[in-house]
């Protein structure tokens, strides 16, 4: 596996962190507005420790960076426990995220957190999802694999300089090149 895949899985587990995050501040806040303190005690206190891990985890991410090779010895999986993988061409490519990952976050005014805009790709991308896309994953199994590729797409447009490599972990950013990138791709449609 290359250092590029290693880092890129880092940013997904780290986003993923951040939906936890999300959902647990969003869960959190109803239980202070609706007075249920000792909840939302015992959610803070959760908080805190995915707080803590999270940093661990980004420390984990600088310290693979710092080694810096490029590419790793590969090793021999037993498929059984890896699971079958997905045949090429079965599943919805990147490519075709590019345009409704863009569309979403102008629509968003630019930038938004990534349940937001996963969420909206999924309702733009719903008539050409097909069965496959909706199949889960052995690594993620209440996980649809159309959202584990929206990710994988975002992190190719981030390379490609599409969308902002400096947001905020969980935030997703369009740039300048991304925007005119989209309008060029309207253009032809």
């Amino acid at each position: 596996m290359s250092n590029k895949k290693v880092s890129a899985v880092f940013t997904l587990i780290l986003e993923e962190i951040e939906i936890a995050i999300n959902d647990l501040n969003r869960e959190g806040a109803s239980a202070l507005s609706s007075g249920n303190y000792d909840k939302a005690q015992i959610l803070m206190n959760r908080g805190v420790r995915i707080s803590s891990f999270k940093t661990k985890v980004k420390d984990l991410q600088k310290e693979w960076n710092a080694i810096a090779i490029d590419s790793l010895p590969s090793r021999e999986t037993d498929q059984k426990s890896k699971g079958v993988k997905l045949e090429r061409g079965l599943r919805t490519h990147e490519k075709e995220y590019y345009v409704p990952i863009l569309k979403a976050l102008v629509e968003f005014g630019g930038s938004s957190d990534i349940t937001s805009v996963i969420d909206r790709v999924g309702a733009i991308m719903k008539p050409v999802l097909n069965q496959y896309d909706y199949m889960t994953l052995v690594s993620y199994p209440d996980k649809p694999r159309w959202r584990n590729t929206a990710q994988w797409a975002r992190a190719k447009m981030v390379k490609e300089g599409l969308l902002a490599s400096d947001s905020p972990y969980g935030i997703w950013q369009i740039t300048s090149k991304g925007e005119e990138w989209l309008t060029r791709q309207q253009g032809t449609l």
